[in-house]
């Protein structure tokens, strides 16, 4: 019976108490902002910057990653209707049996798939946006290394979105964790 309490003690449910929240939470954010839509980030960096020639090759490789990652964010609009109805169902369960009613696991919950999702929804925004851009290239309406330029500034500028987000929503996490535990000593 001792080894039983001992694994229910290591697996405790107390979301802000335990380890594997803060571990999830960690996990969850690191993945999350290792990349836009898998993208690799040396490919943004090498074409930061308008690179020389007409058809550099690390503009033809970040237009290649493009052209088969971006397609996959894409959301048709009756799906985009049902996304979000699900999103907001699922948020609202959470908010009211965690903050309206008081339960520990769905405040934690929250706060880890809230931004989450907000996070989705800027990654479907950006692969609709890198879309004529990239047809733009395909069709020769812009040069290679043009459109992968204005590709590569604007995944940037969601990379930079991507890290302020789970900046706050670590931040948010914690500081809602230490002021359940201020309130809530022992789990009580």
């Amino acid at each position: 019976m001792d080894g039983a309490r001992a694994l229910i003690a290591i697996l405790d449910t107390r979301s802000f108490a335990s380890m594997w929240y803060w571990l999830l939470l960690a996990i969850a954010w690191s993945r999350a902002t290792r990349g836009a839509l898998g993208i690799p980030p040396d490919l943004i960096r090498a074409n930061r910057r308008k690179p020389a020639g007409d058809e550099p090759p690390e503009a033809l490789r970040l237009l290649d990653w493009v052209s088969l990652v971006a397609p996959r964010w894409r959301v048709a609009p009756g799906d985009g209707m049902m996304l979000v109805g699900a999103g907001a169902f699922l948020l609202t369960l959470l908010a009211g049996l965690g903050f309206r009613h008081g339960l520990e696991t769905a405040q934690a919950l929250f706060l880890l798939i809230a931004p989450l999702l907000w996070l989705a929804v800027l990654r479907v925004r950006l692969a609709r946006r890198l879309l004529p851009s990239l047809a733009d290239a395909q069709s020769g309406r812009l040069p290679v290394a043009e459109a992968a330029s204005r590709i590569a500034a604007m995944v940037a500028a969601h990379m930079r979105v991507t890290l302020a987000l789970s900046m706050a929503a670590v931040l948010a996490a914690a500081m809602w964790g230490t002021r359940w535990h201020l309130l809530h000593p022992n789990g009580l």
